[in-house]
């Protein structure tokens, strides 16, 4: 019994000195850190199987495409970068579950074709997400399948910008041009003989059949076409506003190449960068690969300036005024008749450039006064056949100020009016009473009490004269190469140039000096004010009253403006020498914005900027080749392509006294890398990669 006994005791102990032990174990596990859950997954995922298989050939009977993962994936923005070839006009089902990704095809395959679902880098797998990669799934209907590619940029034609989301589409021409010159990747371009879109496809097809290839530009406007067999095409652009593959409304955005484009492709090594993580690369691995032809197709989008033209609204938003505004402009007016009143000669018309916007001036107080002019408008609409035609309108318009309205509001200016007036003349009496009071002079009673009545039966005069208003420009930043503009709200009836005085300080006198006050053409309500502008001078405009009277007899009132021009010290000078033939452009100075600060056209292969403020700017240049100043953009009815723009590619500093000389050629550089990324305003998406966080883990430990 009492051996039993001991043995139990040290048994006891045993067991709670080894409890003890595990204890201070586990505390002291807990005291080094708690797991952190393993490494990271910095495998992309890979594909396992497909179905049918990658490449198949003789697939007629495919309506549904799977493929399959060693892990979980997912599909992200599907909608923006899935695209597939050719073109599916009931749009697929896309769908990603678990490690299986799931395309259904609505439409019914086409015999001898190959077709191409383009991913893009839209896989990643769903727990840090990797991305698999540039992917694009293959097979065909026919004996072979087509691997070649072409791939380039559409731009904005305007300012160079990437077009992000553009689909971009290719007909195949029946047979080569036999008259096309040789040479690698394409046949022609837009100065050959070829007959531009008209060489091998009939002029309407980009209206009528849809793309056969297409691809979808990416943010940095780059596009990749694939699938191709061997041959010769033409590409397109477009922003396809209703998904059918076709231009069919003038209001989407294209773009088209005369350009024949031949596939081709040669052997090629590719350097990738073998990354230690985010910051440090390990080395460089040269890659082989196949390099398909041609890749610098540039296509320039742009929307035409023959819209569709319909009446958008009519309104008139004072008794004085309506106007019309169009979808699109027109070299037609549209003709007035009133249906309650003589329009013959009744308004003063101002439009825009364009005639899309037309307010009409109502000169006569009989009809504007009129609560609802009804009229009958003729004009040039587009009809069914997309042809303009003449249509007739009627139209009832009410002011969205009424002649009540303004009542109101006259008879609570003429109330408030009458209240200050009658505040002022009694104070004015209060401070003559204390004055008098001050002197010695004390009123009787009843003085005082004629004096109070006085003061109710006080005589009020008319409410003060409402003068026209306008703006002056450049009053407050003014160079020597701009002039003053003054801007009216309503259009003159006369101008008494008797009353504007214009003068330079001399010494501490103000002399007159020569100058000119005119109308700027195609702007009624505008008038500029000319003069032989000098740095480091005052100057000073003088208006007399009623120098400008509107229309509606409203004058202007007296106005003394000082103008203080800086010293040369203050300018830069910038000259540009164009290399090349460009006597036909006018290049842009332009602001870290993008926006024009100058324009000037080329003269002898030079363009001069003088009393440009100290600053960064940039270049645009385009070709005036309709000589009107403006640029214009192109129309594919009649095969017209917008005018050639061109940047600078680099920024340009300009410091006070600087003169700077710059040389350039336009041309020198790809169009897709001409326009400096600090004013492109589409940013490139941050490319996907595989994100090296135990390196990361690792380096902050």
């Amino acid at each position: 019994m009492r051996l039993t006994s001991i043995s139990h005791k040290c048994l006891h102990s045993f067991l709670c000195a080894l409890c003890m032990i595990l204890c201070a174990c586990f505390f002291a596990c807990a005291r080094m850190g708690s797991p952190d859950g393993g490494p990271y997954d910095e495998t992309p995922p890979k594909v396992v199987s497909t179905s049918p298989k990658f490449g198949a050939a003789n697939e007629t009977n495919v309506k549904r495409v799977t493929i399959e993962f060693d892990e979980i994936v997912k599909i992200e923005n599907a909608s923006e970068k899935v695209v597939i070839s050719p073109p599916q006009i009931q749009q697929p089902e896309i769908e990603a579950n678990g490690r299986r990704i799931t395309v259904t095809l609505l439409d019914t395959l086409k015999p001898d074709m190959t077709y191409t679902i383009d991913f893009a880098d839209a896989i990643v797998d769903n727990n840090e997400g990797n991305p698999y990669g540039d992917y694009a799934f293959t097979f065909s209907t026919g004996e072979q399948v087509d691997t070649f590619q072409v791939s380039g940029h559409v731009l904005n034609a305007e300012n160079l910008e990437p077009i992000k989301g553009m689909l971009v589409g290719l007909y195949k021409l029946p047979q080569a041009p036999s008259d096309s010159p040789k040479g690698e990747g394409d046949r022609a371009d837009s100065s050959s003989p070829l007959g531009g879109i008209r060489e091998g496809l009939p002029d309407s097809i980009f209206r009528t059949r849809p793309f056969e290839r297409i691809s979808r530009t990416d943010s940095r406007g780059h596009f990749v076409v694939k699938g191709l067999a061997p041959g010769h095409y033409r590409a397109f652009a477009l922003k396809d506003m209703n998904q059918n593959y076709v231009y069919d409304q003038r209001a989407e955005a294209i773009a088209f190449s005369d350009r024949i484009l031949s596939t081709s492709s040669r052997p090629d090594v590719r350097p990738d960068t073998v990354w230690h993580d985010s910051i440090h690369y390990d080395s460089i691995v040269y890659t082989p690969y196949t390099h398909y032809y041609p890749d610098d197709i540039v296509l320039t989008a742009f929307e035409s300036a023959l819209q569709d033209r319909h009446l958008l609204k009519s309104e008139r938003p004072i008794l004085q005024q309506f106007s019309l505004y169009f979808t699109a402009g027109s070299d037609t007016l549209p003709r007035l008749t009133g249906l309650n009143f003589n329009a013959d000669g009744a308004f003063i018309i101002d439009t825009n450039p364009h005639n899309d916007s037309i307010n009409y001036w109502i000169k006569d107080s009989l009809i504007y006064n009129l609560d609802t002019l009804q009229m009958q408008i003729d004009y040039f609409e587009t009809d069914t056949t997309g042809n303009l035609s003449i249509t007739t309108d009627t139209l009832r318009l009410t002011s969205k100020v009424t002649k009540q309205q303004l009542a109101r509001e006259y008879q609570e200016a003429w109330e408030e009016w009458t209240k200050e007036y009658k505040q002022q003349v009694k104070a004015e009496r209060r401070a003559a009473q204390r004055a008098e009071k001050e002197n010695g002079q004390e009123e009787s009673k009843q003085e005082r009490r004629e004096k109070k009545k006085d003061d109710d039966d006080i005589e009020i005069p008319p409410l003060p004269e409402e003068f026209l208003s306008y703006k002056m420009s450049n009053i407050q930043s003014m160079d020597p190469d701009k002039n003053i503009d003054f801007i009216f709200e309503e259009p003159l009836d006369t101008v008494d140039l008797s009353k504007i005085h214009f003068s330079i300080k001399e010494d501490t006198l103000f002399l007159p000096t020569k100058f000119l006050f005119r109308q700027v053409p195609g702007e009624i309500k505008t008038y500029r004010l000319y003069a032989e502008w000098e740095a480091d001078s005052t100057y000073q405009v003088e208006i007399d009253t009623a120098a400008f009277v509107n229309i509606y007899g409203k004058r202007s009132e007296a106005l003394k403006r000082t103008i203080r021009m800086r010293s040369l010290d203050s300018y830069s000078t910038l000259f540009v020498a164009l290399q090349g033939s460009w006597n036909d452009a006018i290049v842009q100075l332009l602001s870290g914005a993008d926006k024009v600060v100058k324009s000037i056209k080329v003269q002898n292969g030079h363009a001069d900027f003088y009393f440009i403020t100290p600053g960064t700017y940039y270049l645009r240049l385009f070709r005036d080749l309709n000589g009107n100043g403006v640029w214009d953009t192109g129309d594919y009815d009649t095969h017209l392509q917008p005018e050639p723009v061109y940047y600078y590619p680099e920024a340009l500093t300009l410091k006070a006294l600087w003169e700077i000389n710059q040389t350039w050629n336009p041309t020198a550089l790809p169009l897709a890398k001409q326009k400096p990324q600090k004013i492109t305003k589409q940013k490139p998406d941050k490319e996907r990669t595989i994100k090296s966080r135990n390196a990361e883990r690792q380096n902050h430990k």
